[in-house]
């Protein structure tokens, strides 16, 4: 059966993944790219040295974001949502790694499994400066099918 994930649902997706795909746009071209991230008050919070996605989405910052779940290929449950990219400072910045940490760090099982762009917004040793940012969720749909 092929169905609508209510509002609920939607949530709980949202919640419970860690990865998922940001859709942004700009000067004509589209860029769909992975992500981990963290789930709270209605926002993705992300963490991620510049490079082509920050670059876009501070040009265009509204963007799209996917995520899903698959148990198998006849049971699966997928969200996409619409927001707006904003670059987090200060003391916005200091909660979004808090955010983003507490749901990342049990993954974190290995010095090889930590991100190469560290895990603050300070420039790490190599002299990248990580940008902590979210993207403000307005609109939010989803989808599954269950066997």
């Amino acid at each position: 059966m092929l169905g609508e994930l209510s509002r609920e649902q939607i949530e709980e997706v949202l919640r419970s993944e860690v990865v998922g795909r940001i859709g942004c746009h700009s000067d004509g071209r589209t860029y769909v790219v992975p992500i981990t991230y963290a789930y709270a008050d209605g926002a993705i919070y992300g963490h991620s040295a510049v490079g082509l996605k920050i670059r876009m989405m501070r040009q265009s910052p509204s963007v799209c974001f996917e995520v899903d779940h698959m148990d198998d290929m006849a049971n699966w449950r997928s969200v996409i949502a619409w927001g707006r990219f904003e670059e987090l400072r200060g003391e916005a910045a200091e909660r979004g790694m808090r955010i983003l940490l507490d749901r990342l760090r049990p993954l974190i099982t290995s010095e090889s499994s930590t991100p190469t762009h560290g895990t603050s917004h300070a420039a790490d040793t190599a002299g990248h400066t990580a940008v902590l940012y979210r993207i403000a969720l307005e609109e939010k749909t989803g989808r599954y099918e269950k066997r």
